[in-house]
């Protein structure tokens, strides 16, 4: 008969946390994910909620097999993330540096300008972390209680790789309380600052930082702005849900005839008006300030339309028991968007919802064309650029879609 395993603890120290897996619950991280639920795990042979949140331990089959490291969020629904198969492998500052190092040979390979999400969490190793780059000044958020308890070393190993002038957390999050983690922005190299300048297919932005959503900017459009600014040449534009016009500034940039952007927030629409300056093209770009439904109402009421209409929500859907809600919000401002374009014009149609699949996206689109008689050409679909790498056994990191659409009265 053959004995039972103890826990994995010969190339550790004895204080090595060890969490062990139920049985058969090995299966998805055998096959390259790298979360472990809360409920994945054997609580009888693992008191998971006394181990130290932040840590490193081993992660092992029920059988006691180790399987690899993971950082510890014991309080979460994501008990543990996977970011080494190599059980041996510390939470060193030369591990640190080796794995950014490899996520910067990437962006630099894409992109010449040092403009770029630096770090995309799981996809480049590092799970829990996001860094953007916004030339010398990056912009840190860690998304779990352990990438937090490793923030110092983290911050040395950004500084050893690329010495930029500025390092700042923006850890804002609401998500971050469920982990019982505070909410701040604050200086981790240098001083605050109130905004960031970056580039973007050509085009020159200023975002707010310590008020800014997010890190400040929006990086993970920039493949579909791009693929989009063909049909803005020439053309009335309407940029719904702004921000600070990525989307519109762009557009105008591509030779627009008009450009009105649409945001509730009054401070992304004086972001808007400035980076329209910047780039030349103040005189083409006018906003809306107020919400969005309400906005498109009023454009409806007073008879406008336009060539392009570029739709960019927020998450309606958030979390699953959301889908519902957030599937009726989708539908109300597609159709309100269907009705703005001229026959032949286009719509572009986006989702950062992760719980919203792209071909459920579509058949929003599809039906609330449908709903008022029109029927649309799909001629395009885009997903996150390519500084946000995909995962291929994590369906999440693949969160971002666009639909590019060509709306015409119905035949």
């Amino acid at each position: 008969m053959r004995p039972s395993r103890q826990p994995f603890v010969d190339t550790m120290t004895e204080a090595t946390p060890v969490i062990r897996l139920r049985k058969n619950e090995e299966r998805r991280l055998k096959a390259g994910h790298l979360w472990i639920y809360a409920n994945e795990i054997d609580t009888r042979q693992t008191p998971l909620k006394e181990l130290p949140a932040g840590a490193a331990c081993v992660v092992e089959d029920s059988r006691g097999k180790p399987l690899g490291r993971a950082l510890l969020s014991p309080h979460s629904l994501i008990a543990a993330r996977v970011y080494s198969r190599d059980v041996k492998q510390e939470l060193s500052r030369s591990f640190f540096k080796k794995r950014i190092e490899q996520a910067l040979a990437l962006r630099e390979t894409l992109f010449s300008d040092p403009c770029y999400r630096l770090i995309y969490g799981e996809a480049d190793g590092l799970p829990g972390l996001v860094v953007d780059r916004f030339n010398d000044v990056l912009v840190v958020q860690t998304g779990s209680g352990a990438m937090e308890a490793h923030l110092d070393v983290i911050v040395s190993a950004l500084d050893a790789v690329l010495s930029p002038s500025h390092i700042i957390a923006k850890n804002e999050a609401a998500a971050r309380e469920i982990e019982g983690m505070d909410r701040y922005t604050r200086a981790l190299k240098g001083e605050l600052l109130d905004n960031v300048s970056l580039t973007e297919n050509g085009a020159h932005f200023t975002a707010p930082l310590a008020e800014g959503q997010k890190t400040g900017w929006f990086y993970d459009h920039r493949a579909a702005r791009q693929k989009v600014a063909p049909l803005a040449k020439g053309a009335r534009v309407l940029d719904v849900f702004s921000y600070c016009g990525g989307w519109g500034v762009q557009a105008a940039l591509a030779g627009a005839e008009s450009v009105t952007c649409v945001d509730a927030s009054e401070a992304a629409i004086e972001y808007v008006h400035r980076n329209a300056e910047l780039n030349g093209v103040g005189d083409k770009v006018g906003s809306i300030q107020g919400d969005a439904f309400a906005a498109m109402k009023q454009l409806i009421a007073d008879g406008e339309k336009y060539d392009l209409v570029i739709l960019d929500p927020p998450a309606f859907v958030k979390r699953k028991k959301d889908f519902k809600n957030g599937l009726a919000g989708y539908h109300a401002i597609n159709e309100l968007a269907m009705r703005l374009v001229k026959p032949g014009g286009y719509l572009v149609s986006a989702s950062c919802s992760m719980h919203m699949p792209a071909s459920r996206l579509l058949d929003v689109i599809h039906s609330s064309a449908r709903h008022i008689d029109r029927s649309i050409q799909i001629i395009g679909y885009e997903g996150q650029g390519p500084d946000h790498p995909v995962h291929p056994a994590i369906a999440e990191t693949a969160y971002l879609k666009s639909w590019i659409c060509r709306v015409n009265f119905s035949y």
